[in-house]
């Protein structure tokens, strides 16, 4: 099995090739390798991948057009594609847009185009999220909720992910499924997220700003509970009938945890507290998300079993590890 695994060089994209490697499977990676954040992190979950045989990776701009061609050729023989690839993070889209409409719309296409050309194609996974969800009050937040009212540019790139991977599979009986990760974090993570750049300040002595003053509650899901529905998608291909064979699953852990308790554990695991700095909500935020995770767990057996009680603790010893820490 020859799987395409995009933004490979990415937190959730190293994972998920590195789990399906383990088990045999042939992957291609590809990725940007931008500096949105640390390409030194990039590039070591890169040398990880390549000490395996089956792993080779090709350095491509999904959004750029004129190396169309070149993608084509780097994916001959790919049989499944798990898109990963985009230009993550909320409040980074509130200043760079167009980031946003080239790695999440432009690649997006790109990857529809291409897997629909190749031959004997069975079947695309892609991210989608659960910014979909905007300002919805009703919680947990389900696949049957209505989703038109993103409250973030990031929420209505991965909402418009949806429709265009939906009119595919329409068109051309392109077998798809979209994943809406909640709050994905563990060993390897970005740094660009809560968790990351808590431990990060905390270590150093810094404050840590608390928006909307610690009234927060998100569904931090563990990144080996998301690879191990990522991977049971992947080898699931949805069914053609009745209808188009096109699937929206949320996958999180299932429980909204607030944000003060995740840093009360955090500072538990570092053995110092944090000093905080609270502040308003910011635009493009969310209070509260809560994943119904009643579809997968019926259709694919998920199931998270990682709270963040035993996550935060392996997340710190990586991150003590990574930044050679005692």
């Amino acid at each position: 099995m020859k799987t395409l695994v995009t933004g490979a060089a990415g937190f959730i994209g190293y994972h998920t090739a590195t789990r399906l490697l383990d088990r045999g499977d042939e992957v291609v990676g590809i990725d940007i390798v931008n500096d949105y954040y640390s390409v030194a992190l990039k590039n070591a979950r890169l040398e990880r991948l390549k000490a395996y045989k089956g792993f080779t990776f090709h350095k491509l701009d999904l959004s750029d057009r004129a190396a169309y061609d070149d993608t084509r050729r780097a994916i001959e023989g790919v049989t499944r594609t798990i898109h990963l690839a985009a230009q993550a993070g909320v409040r980074h889209s509130i200043e760079h847009p167009f980031d946003y409409v080239d790695a999440n719309l432009v690649a997006h296409m790109t990857i529809l185009e291409l897997c629909r050309h190749q031959p004997n194609f069975h079947h695309l996974v892609y991210a989608s999220s659960s910014s979909v969800y905007g300002g919805n009050t009703k919680l947990p937040f389900a696949i049957e909720d209505r989703v038109d009212s993103p409250v973030s540019l990031y929420a209505a790139t991965k909402r418009a992910n949806e429709h265009m991977s939906y009119s595919y599979a329409h068109l051309y009986g392109l077998p798809q499924t979209g994943l809406r990760f909640f709050t994905v974090y563990g060993p390897w993570g970005r740094p660009d997220m809560a968790l990351y750049i808590f431990a990060d300040a905390i270590t150093n002595g810094r404050p840590i700003e608390v928006f909307n003053h610690g009234d927060m509650k998100r569904d931090f899901t563990y990144v080996d509970d998301i690879v191990t529905g990522v991977v049971a998608a992947h080898d699931n291909a949805p069914d053609t009938d009745p209808g188009p064979a096109h699937r929206v699953y949320n996958i999180g852990n299932h429980q909204s945890e607030p944000l003060m308790r995740m840093i009360s554990v955090l500072e538990d695991c570092l053995g110092k507290k944090a000093e905080t700095i609270m502040k308003p909500m910011q635009m493009g935020d969310v209070k509260e998300s809560f994943a119904d995770i009643e579809a997968i767990r019926r259709d694919l057996g998920f199931e998270p079993m990682t709270s963040i009680d035993i996550g935060v603790p392996k997340f710190v010893e990586w991150f003590k590890e990574y930044n050679g820490l005692s």
